[in-house]
């Protein structure tokens, strides 16, 4: 009896025995996971496996390699993606920023940046405007492609540089590519005036889409090649010359 005793407790002070290791070796491989994982080199950022697309005409993608460089050698998984893409909003020029891990050890930045779409005469240079009236830039010259508005910057012309930027922004690209410069003496006497010369009165903002489908068959009718007036205030009523 006592030699069967004997070997119970030494049965149980085995598998106690192997109940603590099992959890030691358990402890173990979970902190050697956690420091390959947060803490050692193996998963450091790479600056060199960082893709930036969507940088557009006007981002400065020297400003943003700046700013993920400064994350270059910490683990992936410590990487502060939300703060980096809080940075590179504050950049000029970037309206979104989307920021993903590419494991072992990269990062994809894809940029949406502020398209210039109009320039606006300002103290002897243009100040460049995105669709939603954002300056995304200041040039000497107005860019090849990008239509003026003779409308200045400062509260007194607010209302007419909104209308005008309504009039642009409702435009198919293939017109809006046509015109030169818009104008706008107040918020509901919008006028363009187009590449080839064409003068279009375009009004409020009201009915944009009927007034662009109205300019575009306007302009497609033969007997209307070499006109300098397109009237289309009145889109229901229109008038040529």
């Amino acid at each position: 009896m006592a030699d069967r005793l004997a070997e119970k407790a030494a049965m149980r002070r085995h598998r106690v025995r192997r109940t603590i290791l099992i959890w030691v070796a358990s402890v173990v491989a979970v902190a050697a996971v956690v420091w390959v994982a947060l803490f050692s080199p193996v998963l450091g950022t790479d600056p060199a496996k960082v893709e930036i697309t969507g940088e557009g005409t006007v981002i400065d993608v020297a400003q943003v390699q700046q700013i993920v460089s400064g994350v270059a050698g910490v683990p992936l998984p410590r990487v502060d993606t939300i703060g980096l893409r809080e940075q590179i909003l504050s950049l000029n020029g970037v309206r979104d920023a989307t920021i993903l891990r590419e494991w072992p050890d990269g990062l994809s930045v894809t940029l949406e940046s502020r398209e210039p779409v109009a320039a606006v005469p300002h103290e002897g240079a243009y100040v460049l405007l995105d669709r939603d009236g954002v300056q995304v830039l200041t040039v000497e010259e107005v860019p090849e492609g990008i239509p003026e508005i003779g409308v200045s910057l400062d509260e007194k012309g607010a209302r007419s540089l909104r209308a005008a930027r309504i009039v642009l922004n409702a435009l198919p690209p293939e017109l809006r590519a046509e015109v030169a410069e818009v104008t706008a003496e107040t918020q509901d006497a919008v006028e363009m005036t187009l590449r080839d010369g064409a003068v279009v009165e375009w009004g409020n903002g009201e009915d944009a889409a009927l007034k662009v489908k109205v300019l575009q068959t306007l302009r497609s009718l033969p007997e209307n090649q070499g006109a300098t007036l397109y009237d289309v205030s009145a889109p229901t009523m229109p008038i040529t010359r």
